[in-house]
């Protein structure tokens, strides 16, 4: 994963996005139904509708970058709206973008008292 820089924010816009699109019908996206810059340098998060394809867009301060992921099983957890905006940690964006389940991550080993 890129390193980002601190106080970015992750916004995972929620429902199904068109993944035909590109930069700017993205872009547009972001303007039109999230009402944020996407030239903030935050990350913006897309995912398609069968759910295993997602799109991210980061503007980095010299240009615009743009990252695909297709997960070969199961799919990305998402949002149940259907639209809005939903903001996460940097922490979250990495497992989901590992498949993980975000919203309620398990510890695989608990610590004990010595």
């Amino acid at each position: 994963m890129i390193g980002l820089p601190a106080g970015t924010r992750v916004w995972l816009a929620a429902g199904v996005t068109d993944m035909r699109r590109g930069f700017d019908g993205l872009a547009a996206i972001v303007q039109a139904k999230l009402a944020e810059d996407p030239f903030s340098g935050h990350v913006f998060v897309f995912r398609g509708r069968k759910g295993d394809r997602i799109k991210v867009l980061w503007w980095g301060g010299d240009g615009m970058c743009l990252l695909a992921k297709r997960l070969e099983q199961g799919y990305f957890v998402w949002p149940e709206a259907e639209s809005g905006s939903v903001c996460l940690t940097p922490a979250q964006l990495s497992m989901l973008l590992e498949g993980i389940d975000w919203r309620r991550p398990q510890r695989t080993h608990r610590p004990t008292r010595v």
